[in-house]
């Protein structure tokens, strides 16, 4: 039986998570508009805000205005700001706050602080806060030092310094934002593309963000012991490293043949990286073949893992029903992995997520295609992006008009927020007691 009192309690927390990052977009929407956030010092239009501030907010990428040409000092700080907290997450900064300031973390509190994480249990939930703001700075700074001697050949020292911190925290958050437009408005990487230097440190910290805070606690508990890690843990680890692998090896003979092979093996790898959730691109997006294009769509699809900076519906949703597909055709009753039975409702969740953003994606790029009159591959490739918070782009999206833009939002929204989230907000759970009576239907 459902306890109905459990049941309103996580109500509100999944309503709080949406309403932080509500408020959070709101604020850093007004503060964009700000004269003193344009370097030509006018009011931004609010839909230019707002835009870029859902972006931002829900570590995205897609932009309508050049940031590093566009957006002043001040616009810049704000921007890397909204991205520093959407990708620890909202509710995390907010109990940090509450625990500096003496305050108390009653249970509603550590109960939000679980759903936004996608933890397990409550217990150690304040311990796991501060682990993720405290590795999350580390690691961002340790980027920081490691891109300044790049930065630091082009620029004088304290933009360098600024420019190595900006894209580090970018890079960590798996938001796709960059300041290289004052080389060529929405380049992203593209001058960096042979740096091999360059390419792997910005991979680290993709990488390192996208894995989820969750699994890199139970590394640094149990060091290079694998049999110890949770499953989740084993999962995320094996199917993050196929779906960099294989994809690379693609890139590698079927799109990048005509460059060097260094520059090849390098671009390879970053593309197989960035196209699940990070956003930056070393190459040009509109030359790649339709192959290649679909290989793009697939992994923003995925995204990153659960309790990360990253979106998608998740790397443990593919293996899930993966391992679900496996089952089926080996007619077992159960779903085993690693030893440990997969739970049914977790099947079911995975299955329900796929549907979501495979439907969402679909339906509004195929809305945008019709507004836009834009080819249909093009627009699921921007909707599949947005919902992905992956941030990629074919060119189109400072030219869509103000009704394909908000369509975006929503779905950049509904992808850092989490679908289920959403729904869990505004429909409240039944008593499952009674059972219906079984009727098979025939599928496949």
């Amino acid at each position: 039986m459902i306890n109905p009192i459990k049941n309103r309690r996580s109500r509100s927390a999944f309503r709080i998570i949406i309403l932080a990052f509500f408020i959070l977009i709101m604020v850093g929407s007004i503060l964009l508009m700000l004269p003193i956030s344009s370097c030509n010092g006018e009011v931004t239009p609010f839909p230019d805000a707002l835009f870029t501030a859902v972006s931002a907010t829900c570590v995205t990428g897609l932009v309508v205005k050049d940031t590093a040409t566009y957006w002043s000092m001040f616009g810049q700080i704000v921007i890397i700001g909204l991205i520093q907290i959407g990708g620890m997450g909202v509710i995390t900064v907010g109990l940090m706050i509450l625990r500096a300031s003496g305050r108390k973390i009653g249970l509603m509190q550590r109960e939000v602080m679980q759903e936004s994480v996608a933890a397990h249990n409550i217990s150690g939930i304040v311990k796991l806060a501060s682990f993720i703001v405290k590795g999350t700075l580390l690691v961002e700074g340790v980027g920081a030092v490691l891109l300044m001697p790049i930065f630091l050949k082009a620029y004088k020292p304290l933009k360098a310094l600024w420019y190595s911190l900006f894209h580090s925290i970018s890079a960590f958050c798996n938001a796709g934002f960059d300041l290289m437009g004052e080389k060529a408005q929405f380049s992203s990487l593209t001058s960096y593309s042979a740096n091999v230097y360059f390419n792997v440190v910005i991979m680290f910290l993709i990488i390192v963000g996208g894995i989820g805070f969750l699994t890199w606690s139970d590394v640094l508990v149990h060091k290079f012991s694998f049999k110890k890690y949770a499953l989740q843990s084993k999962v995320v680890l094996l199917t993050s490293a196929v779906l960099i692998v294989l994809p690379a090896i693609y890139f590698v003979f079927g799109e990048y043949g005509e460059l060097p092979m260094k520059e090849r093996l390098v671009s390879s790898f970053f593309q197989s990286v960035t196209a699940r959730t990070a956003g930056f691109n070393t190459q040009d997006l509109s030359t790649m073949s339709e192959p290649g294009t679909a290989v793009m769509l697939f992994l923003m699809m995925i995204g990153g893992s659960s309790g990360s900076t990253a979106g998608g519906m998740k790397t443990t949703t593919l293996a899930v029903l993966f391992l679900a597909a496996i089952s089926v055709f080996g007619r077992k009753k159960e779903v085993p992995c690693f030893k440990r039975r997969i739970a049914e409702d977790t099947i079911r969740t995975a299955g329900a997520i796929l549907f979501m953003y495979l439907s969402l994606s679909f339906i509004i790029g195929a809305v945008i295609s019709k507004i836009e009159g834009l080819p249909l591959l093009v627009t699921f490739f921007e909707a599949d992006s947005a919902i992905a918070t992956v941030g990629l782009t074919m060119g189109i999206t400072s030219s869509l008009s103000l009704i394909s833009r908000v369509l975006l939002m929503g779905l950049m929204f509904f992808g850092r927020v989490g679908g289920l989230t959403l729904i869990y907000a505004a429909v409240s759970s039944e008593d499952s007691n009674a059972r219906y009576p079984l009727e098979k239907i025939a599928v496949g």
